[in-house]
């Protein structure tokens, strides 16, 4: 799980290792979680309709920063 996402699941309150009622680990699920909010905002960004100052190139760029900050794939 990237460094960011691993800060925030502790500032959220779980703990390395959280577990669900049945004491599975959350923690893929947690990082699926996350991954799929980054996902979610990249896309937003890449779909904006901004002033010209901003081209659709640069937009995709600007998302592919944020993914690549918390360590998300495609």
């Amino acid at each position: 799980m990237n460094d960011k996402i691993k800060q925030f699941a502790a500032q959220a309150g779980f703990e390395n290792g959280h577990q669900d009622r049945y004491g599975n680990s959350l923690s893929q699920e947690l990082e699926k979680f996350a991954e799929l909010i980054v996902k979610e905002c990249a896309q937003i960004v890449e779909e904006s309709s901004l002033p010209d100052a901003y081209s659709e190139p640069c937009l995709v760029l600007i998302a592919e920063d944020i993914k690549e900050h918390f360590g998300v794939e495609e």
